[in-house]
């Protein structure tokens, strides 16, 4: 019986500390190993989502505001503590950037919240098929869109968990497709937060509208899209908020080229768009000056390309949230968080035709290795406002995190 114990001792030892390996807390700050950058891990609850890569999350008193399953919360970007904003059932729409407060739907109804004071306002009943998408820099006017359908309204009170998030997105193909055929007429609107009113809707057509967003310094400008697949839409536009100026802001030259995933620069000038001439074949990321109309494209290499793109406040900088081979440049190395460093092509011409394009590349740099992260999930990259971390959302340690990387490199020890 001794030797049987003696044998079986160091056996069970060496499972209790695999027991204790296996539900052991995955780490919350590392240097990547293979790019030299440190990360954190923001969030503690699994399945925290930050928010779409071109809504404003950050508070002015420096905190992201980001969701789960449980609610609305903010952390504190130095101190990392988190504080509950909000309880759930709630879906956030964005962070105000002149007051800072909060905006979010709660069954079928819209809300602000002061952070300051924590007075949550109901500002507008949404009838069905109405849905909000953005507020203004002044946080004067919020925008969304109208659906004429009989089809059941979506569950207002339903937060999506990491496998409806996959199952959806492995069949979103196909459901753009549907639809897009569908041609349900839609409509934008405006609403003036201080009355709780209407103050325009128009725009009335069959096209599936998205992706509305406010820009960042002019409070009446809207930049919005025509929704599908991308080969099979005129994508990106903007809007004055009484219905002017109506414009598109890029044509086809080709077929098969295809536009999308816009975003402003932080000083509302340029609207930034994925552009490849043609599809899954040369990678761009193309800038529309809305002032003058100059163009400007940096060019990108297949693995650098990414799902969604972004810019620092000060411009100078970009950043990306790579792609797998799933995805429409099909890389074989490009499961990374990128910086890009933009650099202008020379222009030796004599003489420049004003409606020629500019063009440049970009300076990649390597971030985050996320050879572990599923791209079904978007990691929908954002600049702090202070320009010194990129946050990003993956599942590299399991279940899906909110995590930050810092621009610049760890010092070594």
């Amino acid at each position: 019986m001794k030797k049987y114990f003696l044998l079986a001792a160091p056996l069970l030892a060496l499972a209790l500390a695999g027991c204790a390996t296996a539900h052991r807390e995955p780490p919350k700050e590392w240097i990547d190993r293979d790019t030299g950058h440190r990360v954190v891990r923001l969030s503690q609850e699994p399945d925290s989502r930050s928010l779409y890569f071109h809504q404003n999350a950050y508070t002015q008193d420096g905190r992201l505001v980001f969701s789960s399953t449980n609610g609305i919360f903010a952390v504190d970007l130095q101190s990392r503590v988190i504080e509950k904003l909000v309880a759930a059932p709630a879906k956030i729409i964005q962070v105000g950037k002149e007051v800072g407060r909060v905006y979010y739907t709660r069954s079928h109804a819209f809300y602000s919240l002061d952070l300051p004071t924590r007075v949550e306002k109901k500002l507008f009943e949404l009838p069905p098929h109405w849905s909000i998408s953005t507020i203004n820099c002044d946080e004067t006017l919020a925008a969304g869109t109208i659906t004429e359908t009989d089809e059941p309204d979506r569950d207002p009170n339903k937060t999506a968990t990491r496998e409806d998030e996959i199952k959806f997105m492995r069949g979103k193909g196909v459901m753009m497709e549907e639809r897009l055929a569908k041609k349900l007429p839609m409509e934008l609107f405006f609403l003036d937060l201080a009355t709780g009113k209407i103050s325009w809707r128009g725009n009335r057509g069959t096209d599936w509208l998205g992706h509305l967003q406010f820009s960042p310094t002019d409070p009446a400008q809207l930049m919005f899209c025509h929704e599908g697949i991308w080969h099979d839409v005129t994508r990106t536009w903007l809007i004055r908020a009484d219905g002017s100026g109506l414009t598109n802001i890029h044509n086809r030259t080709m077929q098969m080229e295809i536009a999308g995933h816009e975003f402003w620069s932080a000083d509302g000038t340029t609207a930034w768009y994925d552009l490849q001439t043609p599809r899954g074949q040369v990678f761009w990321l193309a800038g529309y000056n809305i002032k003058t109309g100059a163009r400007t494209w940096y060019n990108l290499q297949r693995d650098e390309w990414s799902v969604h793109y972004n810019c620092s406040p000060d411009g100078k900088l970009f950043a990306g949230d790579g792609g797998g081979e799933g995805n429409v440049a099909h890389a074989k190395n490009g499961k990374w968080i990128y910086l890009f460093r933009p650099e202008l092509t020379p222009n030796r011409m004599s003489e420049t035709p004003a409606n020629l394009i500019t063009t440049g590349v970009f300076q990649s740099e390597k971030l985050v290795n996320l050879k572990n992260h599923n791209y079904l999930l978007e990691p929908n990259v954002t600049f702090t406002p202070d320009g010194k971390w990129i946050v990003f959302r993956s599942d590299l340690q399991g279940a899906p995190h909110i995590y930050a990387v810092e621009i610049a490199k760890a010092k070594q020890n």
